[in-house]
């Protein structure tokens, strides 16, 4: 596999990882959507927000904030 400049090393920064291979979330990986994010970033997609929202609704219920 072939080094990365220093340019594309810096512009990729965020995607990789220890091995400085580029990884994306694990939820993106699976998805057929070209916006893929990093596995440092939380997602924020429509149809992962909506199930998120139903989690949190869940763990939350009779909290006051």
């Amino acid at each position: 596999m072939p080094r990365m400049s220093k340019q594309r090393k810096q512009e990729w920064s965020l995607f990789l990882n220890e091995r400085n291979r580029i990884t994306y979330n694990g939820l993106c990986r699976k998805c057929s959507s070209e916006c893929k994010q990093s596995f440092r970033c939380v997602v924020v997609h429509p149809k992962q927000q909506k199930s998120r929202l139903k989690e949190l609704s869940k763990m939350y219920v009779g909290t006051r904030f």
